[in-house]
């Protein structure tokens, strides 16, 4: 068990005065894993101090030297990947192989960024007068504030920390409260690679501490990911500050399955999107749009494959579903599932918390399969974020792409099909950041930007190159050699 009471300040184990927090294991809620602080104004204060002074060294350190140090983070994370895995599967219960995939999306970003130690390039542009050069810089913004949830509790920091300060930024993290220990696994292997004081600070705490970074007039830019309903609190009070704000939020994702398809590669990229991490996914499947002339074998196949799914601690063998992430979450999940069978939906299957020795001191919930589905319910209007997809029928591509638009989020679409045409109307058509083709809605790859349109988020997009955007600042530089002065726009 972890009893830290502490932040990571200035390259330093602080400790707060805060009132601690108990980490508990979502597989077993009788296994306490660890104590954790809720940082006092005092906590976050040093936070800011120690990477403002870190800045200004940081920001002048040269680009390669900085992606060292991610390029040997990289190489610590798979050394310890095991070790890691079984912390963050005991801490927020999805299985070892997909805890292992978390940690490995980190050592991807890690090796990406590393890389952009030699590329972090702007642009070289001619210039309309004579005798002169123009061109740009990036520059970094300064103290960077990063809130992450629970569901990806290194990936989603990398995606963050990694891109702001290979920029030059430095930053502090605030993890969410389920998930502290792997945040503090992360920081401190980036601390054994080397990063330098005060870049990498980690405070912990709820939303308190959360809304103590938003406001703090040192922190020049927050990342956030997670709720719509949080999301727009953290927009709201940094455009009053005029403060950068970059964010990523829910998902209602949908497959398309049609006629022509493989069926069988729907059926098991349906599986995969709909119960990956028990549906805890913002790309996670939640509706399944399925031609009417296959609906009913699919709905019976589908079904009958959910129900084998096995549920249990994510660190035993066999087992391919682990729990929710806490009781609250678990009666969330169940209350969507009470309203979808009050409004008139046909539960196909689950629909309850599972039972058995292996399960009942945990947050487990029965893979949850719906049917009769009409557009207006909540279960297909509202984000759930727990084992639970609706199957509707359609009459076609054009019925499903209606369907499927009709949506307040737009963050990852799916469609099956042989027919390249369709496949390229769906490309363009589906409203959605994210377009798989024969492929389930989850599984970003870090060199692909990531993120959504309508209510997923602000139109800032992560991980890729288009992560630097959000972490710098353009800077236009003209390099007048004519020795007079020329206007622009008149000298032509």
């Amino acid at each position: 068990m972890t009893s830290l009471r502490q932040n990571f300040i200035q390259g330093r184990w602080i400790t707060s005065r805060g009132a601690p927090f108990v980490n508990t294991n979502p597989a077993d809620s009788r296994q306490t894993l660890g104590h954790f602080p809720e940082s006092t104004p005092e906590d976050l204060e040093k936070a800011v101090t120690a990477a403002q002074e870190a800045f200004e060294s940081w920001r002048l350190t040269p680009v390669p030297r900085r992606a060292d140090i991610l390029m040997r983070a990289g190489l610590l994370l798979e050394r310890h990947k095991e070790r890691l895995a079984l912390i963050m599967t005991r801490e927020m219960g999805k299985v070892l192989k997909e805890t292992r995939g978390d940690i490995q999306e980190a050592i991807d970003m890690a090796y990406y960024v590393a890389g952009e130690g030699r590329r972090l390039d702007g642009q070289t542009l001619p210039s309309e007068l004579k005798n002169k050069a123009a061109m740009t810089f990036r520059m970094p913004i300064g103290v960077c504030g990063l809130i992450t949830p629970w569901n990806f509790p290194m990936a989603i920091p990398s995606w963050k920390i990694l891109p702001a300060v290979i920029c030059g930024n430095t930053v502090i993290l605030k993890p969410a409260e389920d998930t502290p220990q792997s945040a503090l696994e992360f920081v401190k292997i980036l601390h054994e690679a080397g990063m330098p004081p005060g870049v990498v600070n980690l405070v912990f705490g709820g939303a308190e501490t959360g809304q103590r970074m938003i406001l703090h007039q040192g922190i020049r830019l927050m990342s956030f990911t997670g709720s719509c309903d949080v999301g727009r609190i953290v927009a709201e009070q940094c455009g009053r500050q005029l403060k950068r704000c970059s964010l990523e939020m829910g998902g209602k994702n949908a497959q398309i399955i049609l006629r022509d398809a493989d069926v069988d590669l729907a059926l098991e990229g349906a599986l995969w999107g709909a119960f990956g991490t028990s549906g805890q996914r913002c790309t996670a499947t939640s509706r399944i749009y399925v031609d009417r002339k296959i609906y009913a074998s699919f709905v019976k196949t589908f079904v009958a494959q959910a129900r084998k799914i096995k549920i249990g601690p994510g660190w035993k063998n066999g087992i391919e579903m682990g729990p929710v992430i806490n009781q609250s979450q678990l009666n969330r999940i169940h209350a969507y599932v009470e309203s979808g069978i009050s409004e008139g939906a046909r539960l196909e299957c689950g629909g309850s918390r599972a039972r058995g020795r292996d399960v009942d001191p945990g947050f487990f919930y029965l893979p949850t399969v719906f049917t009769d589905v009409r557009p207006e319910m909540k279960i297909i209007r509202e984000e759930i974020f727990g084992p639970v997809t609706c199957i509707i029928p359609v009459k076609g591509f054009d019925d499903a792409l209606a369907q499927v638009n009709d949506t307040q989020y737009g963050l990852s679409t799916s469609i099956y099909t042989r027919d390249v045409n369709l496949a390229m109307r769906a490309i363009r058509d589906l409203e959605s950041g994210i377009t798989y083709v024969n492929g389930p809605t989850i599984g970003a790859e870090v060199h692909l930007p990531f993120g959504g349109i309508k209510n997923t988020g602000n139109g800032h997009r992560e991980a890729g190159r288009t992560a630097l955007d959000i972490f710098s600042e353009w800077k236009s530089v003209y390099i007048d050699f004519s020795g007079r002065l020329q206007k622009a726009q008149i000298d032509v």
